[in-house]
């Protein structure tokens, strides 16, 4: 073994009190001596050293008694017997390595701090093949985690304590995170000090360094800030979590984000999560998205704008997740969405948070409180976005059948704050069905519109109140609109060419023409009850052009082009006779809405004889009454007329020469000629009260006073204890009676002959034929069977898809 000369030591009282074995080196052990000769006077021939101190590492914990000029001496030194170190040994050196690197890291010198943590990483780098039960990293998290918050005078050295931390803090993870045997790096104890250092360096930006815009354009000096090297080390902690390890990595982000009050700029937060999303394994992104609705849930009565801040960063979190999924509970997501949004409209009328007794009551804000429904709503759109189609239409379902409506057995408060509490709910969650419609994409509208949702939502079309019918119509369009023509009829007007709109036409697919025929005289009814209301405005006729426009291009066969035409000249008698008193305003808004769609339609149909008659209308309009044309009547100041009921005939459509030149060209001309009557129902004439609590009342009525009891009601019987017996043997004697006819049909088809039950069946059968085959007349026309004008039977048989079958028949 060579040495080295010992160099000259600085007198220390220490060592002269050891006596003449201090002195003189030759008398000295021979560790002390190896020690010794590891700090000569030139540090640079220490290299030499390394190999003679290999295994002997007892002496290397005497660096801490020489002066700090050569601590950096004995830790390189250690660090290369680190690194020279077996794998099979290692673990007898780490534990007196580790107490040197604490001992440094204790240190009040920002220098020895960094240089212990510059070994530490060092040794994070190793990787060790013999398992470790007893190490422990308890102290190095809580120190570097210190580190990390370092508050020094001077900024580059607190800039430089602050690096060390967050490198210390990733040498920790690279140890630990991937070994079982190591300490659990993801325990609550730990991820609530790594995290919150992470997030208060990322906060932390200094004023003299400036982000830019992409990493690849980042200086030197930005790649070294604490900024920079906190992010990186953020994204290799999440990218390392495991699916059972998300939600102790993510709550101590949200509890940083409450405690340093930094939901209500938003900025922060939603730079956190993007960070988060982007790092995390993609098959666990519906776990953070649980994290923050439950976080959301939490906070249900924090200020308006803390919650909106949570939402805003969910619907960030939800595109970046656009997977196809957010998880296994989907429409849990948008329950608890729904809950929130309705939680902010009770706070907005209440103007509390139901606080308990003797606790101060926040002042509320209604403009916050909007600003919250609002981001509840795009949330909505944001997730369903991300969702396949047919989940959308569950969740369109799901949302349909949260609001309240006049027909629905739901609770309903009465009072006028019930009535407003009733309206706004409606509103918001039209509004978010909206949201969800105008991101929906399907080519068939069976499945887009099954008959309970169209229901539903048809229903509310009948509401009184403007803004709902609006938000109906809106929804209506966002549905039928499947080629992006919408726009192309924004502003109602009378065009001679109507190449210009640059329309995308296809013909009407089989689904679309079954469609029609089971719902299409449904939604005419409903368009026709919805032109006489008075309280329409601008965007309602608006809405109900571009709805008819849009029948027309997307679900239109010849049939449906009939009904369409009968329809909109229904709408101008409506205007012409005004049986229901309607304004000059909306008179002269449905004569010119009238006058628009058959003005386009008679151009998509090419008949020049239905073309020429519309034209000439329109030029009789211009000259006579311009106030009947969309130009007058939907602009900034429409000029109307009170002369309305003089009107001359040839200003107005006519259905019968409507009917002669379509009939010519192979229209059905009787149906043309047949005025348009819709054919109200309860539902239509329940619809239009204002009051949802005496709707309920008035169906109630509506039903006893249609029930056939109500002619003949006997007096209520007395219940005693005898009726309540005699009801319980009776039931009991039913059902005994009921079980045996059973047993007496199951063993007569097993015991009884072929023949005898072919016989049973073949007899049955010829009674239902006769039912469903009644005898015929004299020209062999069945009876009950309306004979058309031209001699040709009508039979009016029921369309397949309102059969009733059996039970067994359906799968």
């Amino acid at each position: 073994m060579f040495s080295l000369p010992s160099p000259s030591w600085p007198e220390d009282p220490q060592k002269i009190s050891r006596g003449v074995c201090g002195c003189c080196g030759a008398l000295r052990p021979r560790y002390k001596r190896l020690v010794d000769n590891i700090f000569p006077e030139d540090p640079e021939v220490s290299e030499a050293l390394v190999f003679g101190a290999v295994g002997k590492e007892r002496g290397a914990s005497c660096c801490f008694l020489v002066t700090p000029p050569y601590v950096c001496i004995a830790m390189e030194a250690l660090d290369q017997l680190l690194m020279a170190c077996h794998c099979q040994s290692i673990n007898l050196f780490v534990e007196s390595f580790l107490k040197m690197v604490a001992k440094l890291l204790e240190s009040e010198k920002p220098n020895l701090q960094i240089l212990g943590t510059n070994s530490f990483v060092k040794f994070a780098n190793i990787e060790e093949d013999t398992p470790s039960y007893h190490r422990s990293y308890d102290f190095f998290v809580s120190r570097f985690s210190e580190m990390c918050h370092s508050s020094h005078d001077d900024l580059e050295i607190r800039t430089k304590i602050r690096m060390s931390g967050i490198k210390g803090l990733q040498g920790v993870v690279r140890k630990t995170v991937n070994d079982e045997l190591q300490a659990n790096i993801w325990d609550p104890q730990h991820m609530d000090k790594i995290v919150p250092s992470l997030l208060f360096n990322l906060q932390h930006v200094e004023e003299a360094e400036s982000r830019s815009p992409s990493p690849l354009q980042a200086t030197e000096k930005e790649k070294e800030s604490p900024t920079e090297l906190a992010e990186r080390c953020l994204r290799e902690l999440l990218g390392r979590a495991a699916y059972g390890n998300i939600k102790n990595a993510i709550k101590p982000v949200l509890i940083h984000l409450d405690n340093h009050s930094l939901w209500e700029p938003k900025i922060f937060a939603t730079r956190c999560f993007r960070i988060i999303m982007y790092s995390i394994q993609p098959q666990h992104s519906h776990l953070v998205i649980q994290q923050l609705l439950g976080h959301l849930d939490a906070n249900s009565k924090s200020a308006a704008t803390v919650r909106a801040g949570i939402v805003e960063v969910l619907s960030e979190a939800a595109v970046i997740a656009a997977s196809g999924s957010v998880g296994p509970t989907v429409l849990e997501v948008f329950n608890t969405l729904l809950r929130q949004l309705r939680l902010s409209i009770d706070y907005a009328l209440t103007g509390s948070y139901d606080c308990t007794a003797g606790v101060s009551t926040k002042i509320i804000k209604e403009h916050e409180e909007r600003m919250f429904q609002e981001a509840v709503i795009k949330t909505i759109g944001s997730f369903a976005s991300t969702l396949p189609t047919y989940q959308q239409s569950e969740v369109m379902v799901f949302i349909m059948n949260k609001v309240p409506l006049p027909s629905s057995q739901q609770s309903i408060e009465a009072g006028k704050a019930g009535e407003n509490r009733n309206r706004l709910t409606q509103i918001m969650l039209l509004k978010s069905l909206l949201q969800v419609s105008v991101g929906f994409q399907c080519s068939n509208m069976l499945t887009a519109l099954p008959s309970a949702f169209l229901d539903r939502l048809l229903s509310s079309a009948l509401m009184e109140d403007a803004e709902i019918r609006l938000f109906v119509l809106e929804i209506l369009i966002s549905f039928i609109d499947r080629h992006g023509n919408r726009q192309k009829f924004a502003t109602i007007s009378t065009i001679s060419d109507i190449s210009v709109l640059k329309l995308k036409v296809e013909k009407c697919s089989r689904q679309d023409t079954v469609f029609m025929k089971k719902h299409g005289q449904q939604l005419y009814r409903h368009i026709y009850l919805i032109c006489k209301e008075e309280s329409n405005v601008q965007a309602h006729y608006e809405a109900l052009y571009s709805m008819l426009m849009l029948i027309s291009i997307e679900l239109a066969n010849e049939e449906v082009v009939v009904d369409l035409i009968r329809l909109v000249l229904a709408v101008q008698e409506i205007a012409q006779i005004n049986e229901d008193n309607l304004t000059a305003y909306n008179r002269c808004a449905l004569f010119a809405l009238g006058a628009a769609y058959l003005n386009l339609i008679s151009q998509l149909i090419t008949v020049p004889t239905f073309c020429q008659h519309i034209h000439e209308v329109i030029q009789m309009r211009q000259k006579e009454a311009p106030y009947l044309l969309p130009e007058d009547v939907f602009v900034e100041r429409p000029r109307l007329s009170k002369s309305l009921d003089r009107l001359g005939p040839e200003v107005f459509f006519w259905q019968s020469k409507i009917s002669e030149v379509l009939g010519g060209s192979g229209y059905n001309s009787d149906r043309l000629s047949t005025p348009y009557v819709p054919q109200l129902t309860d539902e239509d004439r329940l619809s239009k009260r204002k009051s949802i609590g005496e709707t309920i009342s008035l169906q109630v009525e509506v039903e006893s006073r249609n029930s056939p009891e109500r002619e003949q009601r006997a007096p209520a019987e007395e219940i005693t204890y005898e009726t309540l017996k005699k009801a319980i043997v009776d039931s009991v004697a039913v059902e005994e009676q009921e079980r045996e006819r059973r047993r007496q049909v199951v063993e007569k088809f097993q015991k009884a002959p072929f023949e005898e039950i072919a016989a049973h069946c073949g007899a049955r059968a010829t009674l239902l034929q006769i039912g469903e085959n009644p005898p015929r007349g004299d020209f062999g026309v069945p009876s009950g069977t309306i004979t058309a004008a031209y001699g040709q039977p009508q039979n009016h048989s029921i369309p397949v898809y309102e059969m009733k079958f059996p039970d067994l028949c359906v799968y």
